[in-house]
């Protein structure tokens, strides 16, 4: 049985991802993704994007930005435009989108499992299902508006959905897995991401079940007509009524409680502070960069254009590749590998993020044919990166980012607000550098 693995806060955002971002963010996450499927197999991409805390990290590495509610949209986005010409060959399909898009998910559906072989109507009405729980049978304030379905040749599938409250100006993501799914109303979530809004109508909860029957045995006893003259009568009568006292702890009418799960919450701030990020994880990817770069990318770091900077990003996308999931409480560090289209932490810087692409296509590229030797590299970075951070000193996340910004303009900076400019003075530097001081001890 699946449950609710997590729930996040996500700060409503509007605008569109400009093409030039769009573009790389399509080419990145379809090479992730298809480097874990490699690896691990298709079953773990689903397990994966039905995980909150990995899917905001995942949206954060490919520099959208770090917080906010638009990953879920640019994420489902990317993942459908860049694995659409390899489904075929990776047996992964992405259905659904924002809007439109979210409403033809069933005929997609359908049309998929003609082609691949799989009970397209069967997932097409779990699509339906999916989509009346989270809108009907949890009524928690928010209006869903989007709705992504990815599924496998084997049918196996998992569901991004999200829904916006307006007056509040958050958002809310719910992910479901079909692994080992037995009930659509009786706990079915793998993850509702959102705010806390107190007390809330989820009639998908599994303790829900004698409300559930009782509806049923209501809409058999009165009859649609019947239930809509009680209802009359029950709310003219509100006014008359006293308000009823709090409910006791553990009472029939106590609010239904989530229990200890994971909570991500996403500030407001839209710039990366260092209370956003645990510093020695940070350290630790510097570290293994430093340390593991020169050993591991000899050939690479001889191609024009690509040093330790690149290679800075590459530990944070091999973190995203193989990290465990305890690692991704902190999805504002993964922002530091290309920044963010709005300017922060910093300007995307367009020559790594190209640069990190080319490694990570020669990587795949090589595996597809049996060649190993790049991705286990990219395993090794991520290996080292944990045995060092106990003990890797480096900069504070706020110096990282003023060097950054400082030299964003040698790295291609660019955001909404256009290309970034040389600093009237600047002290010569090499692109290759680390920004900022590393060491560390032992490890």
């Amino acid at each position: 049985m699946t449950r609710r693995g997590g729930s996040a806060d996500l700060p409503l955002h509007g605008g569109r991802v400009p093409r030039w971002l769009a573009d790389r963010m399509t080419r990145l996450g379809a090479l992730m993704a298809e480097a874990i499927v490699h690896e691990y197999g298709r079953d773990e991409l689903l397990r994966r994007l039905a995980h909150p805390f990995w899917f905001q990290s995942f949206g954060a590495v490919m520099g959208m930005d770090w917080h906010s509610s638009g990953i879920t949209t640019s994420v489902i986005g990317a993942l459908k435009r860049g694995l659409a010409p390899m489904s075929a060959e990776l047996g992964i399909h992405v259905c659904g989108g924002r809007g439109r898009h979210s409403r033809a998910t069933p005929a997609e559906l359908l049309a998929i499992g003609e082609r691949v072989g799989f009970d397209g109507a069967a997932l097409a009405t779990a699509s339906r299902l999916v989509a009346k729980v989270d809108s009907a049978a949890v009524q928690d304030g928010f209006d869903l508006y989007l709705h992504g379905f990815i599924v496998s040749d084997e049918g196996h599938w998992v569901v991004v959905q999200q829904g916006m409250n307006g007056d509040r100006k958050q958002a809310r993501r719910y992910h479901w897995l079909s692994e080992d799914l037995e009930s659509f109303v009786d706990d079915p979530h793998a993850a509702v991401d959102g705010p806390g809004q107190g007390r809330i109508v989820n009639l998908a909860d599994r303790r829900a079940l004698a409300s559930r029957k009782a509806q049923v045995a209501l809409l058999q006893t009165l009859g649609p007509d019947g239930i809509v003259r009680e209802l009359g009568r029950i709310e003219g009568g509100l006014g008359q009524r006293k308000p009823r006292p709090p409910a006791s702890a553990g009472g029939v009418d106590a609010p239904l409680q989530l229990g200890l799960l994971p909570h991500l919450v996403m500030p407001d701030h839209h710039d990366v502070r260092g209370s956003d990020v645990v510093t020695r994880r940070l350290h630790g990817n510097l570290a293994a960069a430093a340390d593991n770069g020169p050993r591991d990318f000899t050939g690479l770091l001889q191609v024009p254009g690509v040093g330790a900077r690149t290679v800075r990003a590459l530990a944070m996308v091999a973190e995203v590749l193989h990290g465990a999931p305890c690692r991704f409480t902190d999805p504002a560090r993964f922002s530091l590998a290309h920044g963010g289209k709005d300017r922060h932490p910093f300007p995307v810087p367009t020559r790594v993020y190209d640069h990190t692409i080319g490694v990570l296509k020669s990587a795949v590229r090589n595996a597809r044919l049996g060649r190993d030797e790049e991705l286990g590299a990219l395993k090794r970075l991520d290996d080292q990166a944990r045995r060092l951070e106990r003990h890797a000193r480096g900069p504070s996340v706020e110096q990282l980012i003023a060097e950054e910004r400082r030299r964003s303009h040698r790295h291609g900076g660019r955001s909404v607000h256009g290309w970034e400019r040389a600093p009237a003075f600047e002290e010569p530097v090499q692109d290759s550098q680390v920004p900022g001081p590393l060491h560390h001890r032992g490890g």
